[in-house]
């Protein structure tokens, strides 16, 4: 009977896993799917109310709107951008980056400058390939780099949206143990595992291109970048900006690069090789202006993240308009603090620059309407799982409050069975279970949703503390933002923008070792940790 339990427990992942996997179903599909069954198996066999399921459904709809709102503005900015030729321009600057030092110019395109646009709400997969074909690397290289370089700050994407859900996810469940966690705290958490997951990204990436002897080349680089990336994480946490940790992590990055080149009298951006065509959209557009969207965002980002000014407190605490899904636990949406507000706020204010036409206005309103609700409804329906999860097992009282049957709890369950299975070893596994989430997922913080109440749980059947729990829960998040180089929409992304549709399959094969390698780091400085 305690193995149907488990099985049935975790069934919904692996109806999930098996439909991305073997039928190759959109994540979106895949998870609606997984919602129907997490729903019929918390009601049917662990005896959940239908209204608790209901309703616990939608509170992780709510609570999954700093992400599925936050990818749909990103959408919607980056179609604009594109649209006006904004991005255009971008491309071309990053085309004279660092003409003559492979080793640099990987860094600072794909680590550096990844991390820093997707700290903002762009996509690496979708800017970058066509950048690294240009300065002569092949569709192989071009597909896998873009992937890979900005996953050890995945957690600082989106301004810092994961780090913010894991923080609004985990604050309530350790707070009976009296740890009342911050942001802050959440920086501190993640800001360890950073040097060592980046200098090995920095590492894999080497391989990707030229073997070991491109390894051994790119060694000091990569310790020195992670080093920079680590020292950004604890710095940002430490001042309490973490939602701005990616944008410094990513400019530092470049900057230390840029210093290195510089110290070596090597050229940092050299315009050579620009074609006549090059020059033309240079003279069109500057620089400035096709990142204004980007700048400004920065500017209204800090503003409202800085707790000296007055926008903090307004928008974060005296306006956390919130929702009560879920009886006695209103979820705080911060709607007028939340990235994707400003995100939108800073794409209308740079109309003003672009003077876009009415063509354009409608273009992009079509194209996001096209592009956007599928990652949208992805992003929703793996909260609405968790959080059914979450609260499986539960009873309506008499007068409304949710009455809990720890035996009955999904959650519970496969703690208990981690526990036993695992026992002191439980740092090895969970950031390959945060691998496994962010892979059927399809992002760091729907794993992060997924899997938090149970690391707390399985710490507690272990009898750790809950700050053991926090640290395994960050580990599984490191792994979850590791899941990004071996997700498949992702690289075929990558590989659509430049042509090589099919192409991602071979890259898929590399990339799942080196992935799997970090992962067993990550795991083996967590098991040290945790003991």
């Amino acid at each position: 009977m305690e193995n149907l339990s488990v099985f049935l427990a975790i069934l919904p992942v692996l109806v999930i896993f098996l439909l991305l996997t073997l039928r190759r179903t959109p994540a979106d599909i895949a998870g609606l799917v997984g919602w129907v069954v997490t729903l019929v198996v918390a009601i049917a066999y662990f005896r959940t109310a239908p209204a608790v399921a209901m309703r616990a459904s939608a509170a992780g709809v709510v609570a999954s709107l700093p992400i599925s709102l936050m990818v749909a503005a990103s959408i919607f900015q980056m179609t604009f951008m594109i649209e006006v030729g904004a991005v255009r321009r971008i491309v071309l600057a990053m085309k004279s980056v660092a003409p003559n030092d492979r080793v640099a110019q990987i860094l600072m395109i794909n680590v550096g400058f990844g991390t820093l646009v997707t700290a903002l709400g762009a996509t690496p997969v979708s800017i970058l390939p066509p950048i690294m074909i240009a300065l002569g690397y092949s569709s192989y290289v071009a597909i896998a780099l873009p992937a890979i370089g900005y996953d050890s700050l995945c957690t600082y994407a989106l301004l810092a949206i994961p780090a913010v859900v894991f923080t609004d996810v985990l604050a309530p469940l350790v707070a009976d143990a009296g740890i009342a966690l911050t942001l802050r705290d959440t920086g501190l958490l993640f800001a360890r595992f950073i040097p060592l997951v980046t200098t090995c990204i920095a590492l894999g990436m080497f391989w990707i291109v030229g073997r070991w002897a491109m390894v051994v080349r790119g060694l000091i680089p990569a310790i020195l970048t992670g080093v920079v990336a680590g020292g950004c994480c604890w710095v940002m946490a430490a001042v309490d900006l973490v939602p701005l940790t990616g944008v410094v992590a990513g400019a530092a990055i470049i900057a230390l690069l840029a210093l290195t080149l510089k110290l070596r009298r090597r050229p940092v951006y050299a315009e050579g090789e620009l074609t006549a065509q090059d020059r033309e959209t240079k003279a069109a557009m500057s620089l400035r202006k096709a990142a204004s969207p980007w700048l400004l965002l920065l500017i209204f980002a800090t503003l409202v993240n800085v707790k000296e000014l007055p926008f903090f407190a307004l928008f974060f605490q005296k306006l956390p308009l919130a929702v009560e899904a879920v009886p006695g636990k209103p979820i705080a949406t911060r709607v007028l603090w939340q990235a994707y507000t400003w995100v939108l706020v800073a794409t209308l204010v740079s109309a003003a620059f672009f003077r876009p036409t009415g063509r354009q206005w409608r273009t992009v309103l079509a194209r996001t309407w096209q592009r956007a609700p599928r990652p949208v409804v992805a992003a929703a329906v793996f909260f609405a799982i968790a959080f059914v999860i979450d609260h499986s097992g539960k009873a309506v009282a008499a007068g409304g409050a949710w009455i809990a049957d720890p035996d009955r709890n999904m959650i519970h369950v496969v703690a208990a069975a981690a526990a036993a299975t695992f026992g002191g070893l439980y740092g090895l596994a969970a950031p390959y279970l945060g691998l496994l989430a962010g892979f059927i997922s399809g992002s760091e913080t729907s794993a992060i949703a997924m899997l938090s109440r149970f690391h707390i749980e399985t710490a507690s059947a272990l009898d750790r503390t809950a700050a053991i729990g926090l640290l395994l829960a960050a580990a599984s998040g490191v792994g979850g933002g590791l899941a990004s180089v071996v997700s498949p929409a992702k690289l075929q992304n990558a590989a659509a923008i430049i042509d090589r549709i099919g192409e991602e399959g071979k890259v898929l094969r590399t990339t799942t070792v080196i992935s799997l390698l970090i992962t067993l780091l990550t795991a083996v400085a967590t098991l040290v940790w945790v003991r």
